[in-house]
C-alpha cells in the first residue's frame, strides 16, 4: 500500500494567510481526518476577503494515490474577513488544556490580524447526537466558524480613534490567553483575548512593526522587527528600555544621512521566527532580499548564519516541530528550499532559560554563509506563504490501513495549496 506524499488543494480565490492546525479536534485525537486541516485566508484588495478551513475529502487519499475520485482536501467551513488577513493561526497546541472563561469545550480558536485582531470560534466534526425521535436526523456534524471577539486598540501614535492595521501576530504557547500584535504605527500590543483586553502597548519601532514573535517559554519576552532595519527584544518585567539585536547595514550605494539627527535608509526586515528546538536562534529576511539571516541570541549584532540558495526575493520562511528543525525557506523563484542547521548552530553549555534576562553579547562568532538546502520543491508559480504541521502520529483508519508518521508542509502558490510529506 503506498503512502501518499501529495495533497492538493485549489482554493476559489488567492492564499495569503496559511496555517496548519497545532492539534487534533476535540473528541477525534484519534482520527487522520482531523489532524490534516488547514486555515487559509484570501487576498484581494477589497472589502471582500475570506477565510475558511479546508479538510480531507476522505482519509482514503492518505494512502491510496490513485484515489483521485476527489480532491484532497475540501471547504469545511468559510466566512467574510472584509479586509485581508495579514495573519491567520489556530490556537496552539497548549490552548486545549487552558481554562477559557467564555469558550465551549468542543471549540477550537483561530485567530487573525487585518485592521483588528479577531479570535474566531470553529465547531468542527462535532459526535453525531442522535435523535429520540423517530425519522428525524441526527444533529450536530456541521461545521461553524463564528466570530468571538474583534480588537483594534488606541492608536498611541495617530490621534484617530481606532488602531491603525495590524501587520502580523504571535500567539503565546505557555500562556494561550496571550497574543502580541504588531502595527504600522510602530507599536505592539500584547493582549489578553480571554477578556479582551490590552494589558500594555508600546512604541517598539521607529517605523512601520511588520512582525512579531514571542521567545519559545517565556511569557515575557518577544522580539520585533520592522521597516527601521532593527530586530529588537522585549522584556514585560522592564519596559523602559529595549535591546536592539540586529540593524541591517546600509544599502550599498546609499546617500549618506542629509543631517546629524536623520538615521542612513535601512533595508526594512519583513519577518521574525525562532528556532522551537533551540530559541537562542532566530532566522529573517530583508525586503526584497533573497537570502535569509540567522541570528544567536547570544552574539548580536551580526548574523551568525547566512543562507543562500534562493535567485528572487523571499517571502515566507517557518521551522518544523521537529528535535532537529528544518528551515523551509520560500520566494519568488517558485520554490521552497529546507535547510538543515544541525551542523551549523551550536548548542549552549549553559542555555538561556526562558525566564532569564537577555544575555550580553558574544562578539567571536564569525559568519558562516551556506549555500545548500537538503532539499528543493519548485511551484509553478511565485510561492506567497508556508507552513508546517506538527509531527503527525501514525494513525489506524477505519478500512484497515495506517499512515506512517511525518511532518506535512503546505505551500500556497496564486490559489493552489499542495501539501507535501517531508
Amino acid at each position: 500500500m503506498t503512502q501518499t506524499s501529495l495533497l492538493q488543494y485549489e482554493a476559489p480565490w488567492p492564499v495569503h494567510a496559511l496555517d496548519w492546525c497545532k492539534s487534533t479536534a476535540p473528541g477525534h485525537q484519534s482520527r487522520p481526518r482531523s489532524a490534516f486541516r488547514l486555515g487559509i485566508a484570501s487576498f484581494s484588495e477589497d472589502y471582500r476577503n475570506r477565510i475558511a478551513i479546508v479538510g480531507l475529502q476522505d482519509e482514503r487519499v492518505l494512502v491510496e494515490d490513485d484515489y483521485t475520485d476527489y480532491p484532497d482536501f475540501v471547504t469545511l467551513v468559510e466566512a467574510n474577513h472584509g479586509y485581508p488577513a495579514t495573519n491567520l493561526q489556530w490556537q496552539p497546541a497548549s490552548a486545549g488544556g487552558y481554562a477559557w472563561t467564555g469558550k465551549a469545550p468542543s471549540a477550537e480558536l483561530l485567530a487573525t490580524t487585518g485592521d483588528a485582531l479577531r479570535v474566531w470560534e470553529y465547531f468542527g466534526d462535532a459526535p453525531l447526537t442522535s435523535s429520540a425521535y423517530v425519522g428525524r436526523p441526527p444533529t450536530g456534524g456541521g461545521h461553524r466558524l463564528t466570530l468571538k471577539t474583534a480588537v483594534s486598540g488606541q492608536s498611541k501614535v495617530q490621534n484617530q480613534s481606532t488602531g491603525a492595521p495590524l501587520t502580523s501576530f504571535s500567539w503565546n504557547e505557555k500562556a494561550p490567553s496571550l497574543v502580541v500584535t504588531s502595527s504600522i504605527d510602530t507599536t505592539c500590543t500584547v493582549w489578553n483575548i480571554d477578556t479582551s483586553t490590552a494589558i500594555t502597548q508600546l512604541i517598539a519601532h521607529d517605523r512601520e512593526v511588520y512582525d512579531v514573535a514571542w521567545l519559545p517559554g517565556s511569557t515575557d519576552i518577544f522580539v520585533s522587527v520592522g521597516a527601521d532595519g532593527s530586530l529588537r527584544a522585549f522584556d514585560l518585567r522592564s519596559l523602559e528600555h529595549s535591546t536592539i539585536l540586529y540593524e541591517t547595514p546600509a544599502p550599498k550605494g546609499a546617500p549618506p544621512p542629509s543631517s546629524a539627527s536623520s538615521r542612513l535608509p535601512t533595508s526594512p526586515l519583513l519577518r521574525i521566527a525562532f528556532n522551537p528546538a533551540d530559541s537562542n536562534y532566530m532566522s529573517t529576511f530583508h525586503m526584497d532580499g533573497s537570502d535569509v539571516q540567522i541570528l544567536d541570541m547570544r552574539s548580536p549584532g551580526q548574523p551568525v548564519i547566512e543562507l543562500r540558495g534562493h535567485r528572487a526575493q523571499v517571502n515566507a520562511m517557518g521551522w518544523s516541530a521537529t528535535e532537529t528543525p528544518l528551515l523551509a525557506t520560500a520566494g519568488d523563484d517558485c520554490q521552497v528550499l529546507l535547510w538543515d542547521l544541525a551542523g551549523y548552530t551550536q548548542t549552549a553549555t549553559s542555555p538561556r532559560t526562558a525566564g532569564s534576562r537577555l544575555n550580553s553579547p558574544r562578539p567571536d562568532v564569525k559568519k558562516r554563509v551556506v549555500t545548500d538546502p537538503v532539499m528543493a520543491y519548485s511551484a509553478t508559480s511565485e510561492i506567497t506563504n508556508i507552513a508546517w504541521s506538527p509531527q503527525i502520529p501514525g494513525m489506524a483508519m477505519h478500512t484497515g490501513h495506517s499512515t506512517a508518521p511525518g511532518e506535512w508542509l503546505a505551500i500556497a502558490s496564486g490559489k493552489s495549496i499542495k501539501a507535501l510529506k517531508v
